[in-house]
């Protein structure tokens, strides 16, 4: 696995077809063992051990993390924000509301919302709550427009290989 520069100054790690059914076969299972998954592979236990800890090791993989139905442990309010912040406050914010243990992803967007996130809350008063005492409150806000999930058809965790 070489690595090269790719556009916006971030490392590009190329990895091959065998990377590619490993980080597969773990986005469905990142539970399975060593020897079950160098079976599904066709390497040694070793082998496949070696990959997946060159793989963490050189950021492809992230962090493994158990995936948790909110509704499951009373959590029933999943919301989008846009949120706008002037440019001179924009890094501030987004360190903080990158710490709120509400925010589940921020991402600094082009457009005028400079800012998109999804929270999780286990009711509209905390969604409130958080929006009157922490978010309204934060320095350079200028707007923020929220929609709040009806239905979820699909959620995936990962990337398309």
């Amino acid at each position: 696995m070489s690595q090269s520069k790719s556009s916006g100054g971030m490392q590009e790690n190329h990895i091959d077809d065998i990377d590619r059914k490993i980080i597969a076969i773990l986005n469905q299972n990142g539970r399975i063992s060593y020897t079950d998954l160098a079976k599904d592979i066709g390497l040694s236990r070793v082998a496949v051990q070696a990959r997946v800890n060159a793989l963490m090791e050189n950021g492809t993989i992230e962090r493994f993390a158990a995936v948790i139905n909110p509704a499951k442990i009373g959590i029933s309010v999943s919301a989008f924000f846009n949120v706008e912040v002037e440019p001179k406050h924009l890094h501030e914010t987004a360190d903080r509301l990158a710490e709120e243990p509400f925010v589940t992803s921020l991402y600094h967007m082009t457009g005028p919302s400079k800012l998109h996130m999804h929270g999780l809350f286990k009711d509209n008063q905390e969604m409130e709550t958080f929006l009157r005492e922490k978010l309204y409150n934060m320095p350079g806000i200028m707007s923020v427009d929220c929609q709040v999930l009806i239905t979820r058809y699909k959620s995936r965790m990962g990337m398309r290989l």
